[in-house]
C-alpha cells in the first residue's frame, strides 16, 4: 500500500485586517524560523511581470479595484501570485514585521517567522518598495516606528 501524504494543517487563518481589507493571522503558537506558508503563482519573467503590473495599475487608476501580487524571485523571474489560492498573497505590510520573505532553492518564496509570534497575532513583513514610488504607497500599519510609507528600511 502506497503512503498516504497528509496535508498539514496550516499555522494561520485569513480573517479581516484593519491595515488593508483582509490578512493571515496565526492560529496557534509560531516559534521563531518557523516556515509559515508559501507564496505560489505563475512564474514570469521580468518582461511579462512588469505588463502585467502595468495593466493591473491603469485599471486600478479607473475602477480603484486592482492589487498587485508581483513577487521577485531573482533577477531575471518573479512570482505572480494573483491566485485566489495563494493565501500568502493576504500578509499585510508592517514597519515592525514578524516574518520575512526567504526564497528557498531559487525556486520557491516562504514566509518564516524572525520572532515568536502568539496566537491571534497577524502576520505582517515590510515589503521593502523601492525608493523611486515612495508617495505611492502610504503606510498604514500605525506602529511606533512606522514612517508612513512602504518603504525598504535602508531608505528610512
Amino acid at each position: 500500500m502506497a503512503a498516504v501524504k497528509k496535508k498539514k494543517e496550516p499555522l494561520y487563518e485569513v480573517r479581516t485586517s484593519p491595515i488593508h481589507g483582509r490578512g493571515l493571522y496565526a492560529k496557534t503558537f509560531i516559534e521563531k524560523d518557523t516556515w509559515i506558508v508559501e507564496y505560489v503563482g505563475e512564474k514570469v519573467d521580468k518582461v511579462e511581470s512588469e505588463r502585467r503590473s502595468n495593466e493591473l495599475l491603469e485599471k486600478a487608476k479607473n475602477d480603484g479595484s486592482a492589487r498587485v501580487y508581483m513577487f521577485i524571485l531573482d533577477d531575471k523571474w518573479d512570482i505572480d501570485g494573483n491566485l485566489e489560492t495563494n493565501e500568502a498573497r493576504l500578509v499585510n505590510h508592517s514597519c515592525e514585521p514578524n516574518v520575512e520573505a526567504q526564497i528557498w532553492q531559487d525556486k520557491e518564496i516562504w514566509f518564516v517567522a524572525v520572532r515568536d509570534i502568539q496566537p491571534g497575532e497577524e502576520l505582517f513583513y515590510n515589503y521593502g518598495f523601492e525608493l523611486d514610488t515612495w508617495e505611492d504607497h502610504p503606510c498604514s500599519c500605525g506602529t511606533k516606528r512606522c514612517v508612513g510609507y512602504i518603504v525598504d528600511e535602508q531608505y528610512w
